[in-house]
C-alpha cells in the first residue's frame, strides 16, 4: 500500500524502513543489554567477577558459580525442592487470585452502574502511588490480626491486590462495546455469564499482561518470607536464593550472580510466551 508515494508496511525490505531501523536497533540494544549482562555475569569465574575495569562479556565461561550454589544448597537442612514447591504454590495462587479479583472488579467498575464507582476507582489509582515499603506495617498488623502468620496465606494475601493490574484491565474493558453486553442481556444472560462468556474472551490481552505483572511481583518477592514467616520450611525460593548469595565474601558474589540468573530466566520465558499470546489475541479479538 502506498500513501503519498510512500510505501506503508511493505512485504519486503524498503528504503523507507531505514529511519525506523536507525531508531529501533539502538533502543533494542539498550533494552537487551541488562539481559545479556545477567547471563554473562552468571558464567564468569572468580577472577573475572572481580576484574577491574569490569568486563561486560565473559571471556572464559565457567559453571563454578552454579556448582558452588548447588553444593551449598545440598548441605542445607531443608532441600531446595521444598523452596521450589513453596514458590510454585504461592505463585500459582497469587496469579490466579489476582486475575480473578482484577477482572471481576474491572468488569464492575467498567460496565456496571452503582454509587461511588468513580470514587472506588480513584482510590485504586491512589494506591498506585504507594510502594510496598510504605504499607509494610499495616500489612503485618492485618496478617497478625487475621492469624495467618507463618502460613502460605501470609505469602499470598499481601500480593493478590494489584492496583496496576486492575487499572489496566478496567481500561481495556472500557473498549468493549456496550452493545455486545446489551445483546447478551436480550438473550437472557446474567451478569456472571456476560463476564464469563463475553468480557473475559475479549480482554485476554489485558489478562495476559496482568498475569505477567502478578508473576513478576511474587516470583522474586522476599518481603513475605522475611517479615511474615519464621519457619524455614514455609519460605520461598526467592528468599532462599537471596540467603545463599550472602554466604561468604568472594564465593558469595559468584553464587549471587548464578542465583540472579536462575530467578530471572522464568520471568524471561514467561514474557516471551505471553507476549506471543498477547499479540495473537490482539490481532484476532476483533476490537478496534
Amino acid at each position: 500500500m502506498a500513501i503519498g508515494g510512500t510505501k506503508v508496511n511493505p512485504k519486503k525490505f524498503h528504503k523507507n524502513q531505514i529511519p525506523f531501523y536507525l531508531y529501533l536497533i539502538p533502543v533494542a540494544v539498550f533494552m537487551g543489554a541488562p539481559i545479556v549482562y545477567i547471563i554473562n555475569h552468571a558464567f564468569k569465574p572468580m577472577d573475572e567477577l572481580f576484574a577491574f575495569p569490569p568486563k561486560f562479556f565473559v571471556s572464559n565461561p565457567s559453571l563454578i558459580n552454579f556448582r558452588n550454589l548447588f553444593q551449598t544448597a545440598a548441605g542445607s537442612s531443608i532441600p531446595i525442592s521444598r523452596y521450589i514447591f513453596n514458590s510454585f504454590i504461592v505463585t500459582v495462587a497469587v496469579v490466579l487470585l489476582s486475575i480473578i479479583i482484577s477482572t471481576m472488579a474491572g468488569f464492575a467498575l467498567s460496565k456496571m452502574k452503582f454509587k461511588l464507582k468513580n470514587t472506588i476507582f480513584e482510590v485504586n489509582n491512589l494506591a498506585l502511588m504507594f510502594v510496598a515499603t510504605a504499607v509494610t506495617i499495616p500489612r503485618y498488623l492485618t496478617i497478625n490480626a487475621v492469624g495467618i502468620l507463618d502460613t502460605y496465606w501470609a505469602h499470598i494475601l499481601p500480593l493478590i491486590a494489584m492496583p496496576v493490574c486492575l487499572f489496566l484491565i478496567k481500561q481495556f474493558m472500557d473498549q468493549v462495546p456496550d452493545s455486545l453486553l446489551e445483546a447478551a442481556q436480550l438473550e437472557g444472560a446474567g451478569a456472571f455469564r456476560i463476564y464469563w462468556k463475553v468480557i473475559l474472551p475479549l480482554t485476554k490481552p489485558a489478562i495476559a499482561t496482568g498475569a505477567i505483572l502478578a508473576f513478576q511481583s511474587v516470583w522474586t518477592n522476599v518481603e513475605t518470607s522475611n517479615l511474615f514467616t519464621s519457619s524455614e520450611g514455609i519460605r520461598t525460593l526467592g528468599f532462599y536464593m537471596n540467603t545463599l548469595s550472602g554466604v561468604g565474601t568472594v564465593q558469595g558474589q559468584g553464587m549471587a550472580a548464578a542465583a540472579a540468573m536462575i530467578m530471572f530466566v522464568p520471568n524471561l520465558l514467561l514474557f516471551v510466551v505471553m507476549q506471543s499470546s498477547v499479540m495473537n489475541t490482539m490481532a484476532y479479538s476483533g476490537m478496534k
